[in-house]
């Protein structure tokens, strides 16, 4: 993990969002980020769309979208709001298309040890990993975050992106939880896995789809990110 952070100009840019969010949690709107006054780009930031290819993941009941397609929605709006503050940003998937091997006979292992090399060689200080969530029983709903057991790093960036969304976004859970995923274990980088929501359940699959709530499910997010960046 890189060591060389925070510089005077970037702490001023933090303080003014963070209070940007304080008002924006009391007033109950959301305020898109402005990109006027934007840093030069001091962190990496690998952000994971999961599935893709012949994997679609989870698939809603009323819409029939596949978690595959909206984690790529939600992955390249989180890629805007990060470069808008100047981050620099590397996408594992950035279209709809798997990536494992056409000849891989284990598509799964062949697919998650392409992520993997992709975060290795981008060396990120953070990685987010976006996916949808689905559970037999249709009334589970909420945003869940998940670190690797035993990155002290990674519960801290999940916690400070736990706390962000529980306040801003409707039925996103606050204490975050260890997993047990590929993307998080294979790096010794702050990774967190965030699914953003439940397609199993009619309502959040629906408002999940809704442009405006993907922008302010990834504005949350980021400030989540930028509050971890903060206590670095």
């Amino acid at each position: 993990m890189k060591t060389t952070f925070l510089i005077v100009k970037k702490k001023t840019i933090i303080t003014v969002l963070l209070c940007a969010i304080a008002i924006c949690t009391f007033c109950g709107a959301y305020f898109p980020i402005k990109a006027s006054a934007t840093p030069k780009a001091v962190h990496t930031i690998v952000i994971d769309a999961g599935h893709g290819g012949k994997d679609g993941g989870a698939v809603g009941k009323k819409t029939q979208v596949t978690e595959s397609w909206l984690n790529l929605q939600y992955t390249m709006t989180l890629k805007n709001v990060a470069e808008q503050f100047g981050y620099r940003v590397v996408l594992t998937r950035e279209d709809m298309n798997g990536l494992y091997s056409p000849l891989a006979t284990n598509k799964k292992r062949s697919e998650m040890e392409k992520r993997e090399k992709i975060i290795k060689k981008a060396n990120p200080d953070v990685v987010v990993s976006v996916h949808m969530n689905s559970f037999p029983s249709s009334a589970a709903h909420g945003s869940q975050v998940y670190y690797a057991s035993g990155n002290q790093a990674g519960q801290m960036l999940a916690d400070s992106v736990s706390g962000s969304l529980h306040k801003n976004i409707k039925n996103a859970k606050l204490t975050s939880k260890v997993g047990d995923f590929y993307v998080l274990n294979c790096t010794q980088s702050p990774a967190i896995l965030v699914e953003c929501g439940f397609l199993s359940n009619p309502e959040e699959e629906m408002l999940l789809q809704e442009q405006e709530y993907m922008q302010k499910f990834c504005y949350h997010l980021f400030c989540g990110i930028l509050s971890f960046f903060s206590f670095e």
